[in-house]
């Protein structure tokens, strides 16, 4: 099942897609965490809207140059390879 594109505007939106993806893709936050490197009570944290400062001034600064962050979910897709260590 493809999702239609969602604009990110807030955390809240960034946790959603986040775990939508996650979830489309069979994945526990456990192994999501594993796959990126960070605790799974990080991607708990995310999934729920629950951001880092890093994130919310993101926000603010594409809010104030009009930047728009959208999520497209790759049916196909199994691993995050945009994550190289």
């Amino acid at each position: 099942m493809t999702l239609p594109p969602a604009r990110l505007n807030a955390p809240a939106d960034f946790g959603i897609a986040l775990q939508q993806a996650r979830m489309s893709r069979a994945m526990t936050q456990q192994e999501l965490a594993d796959l990126v490197g960070v605790p799974q009570s990080t991607v708990s944290q995310m999934e729920n809207g629950q951001t880092t400062l890093y994130l919310r001034r993101l926000l603010h600064l594409a809010q104030a140059t009009g930047l728009h962050f959208q999520a497209t979910w790759d049916d196909h897709a199994k691993t995050v390879d945009a994550f190289s260590r």
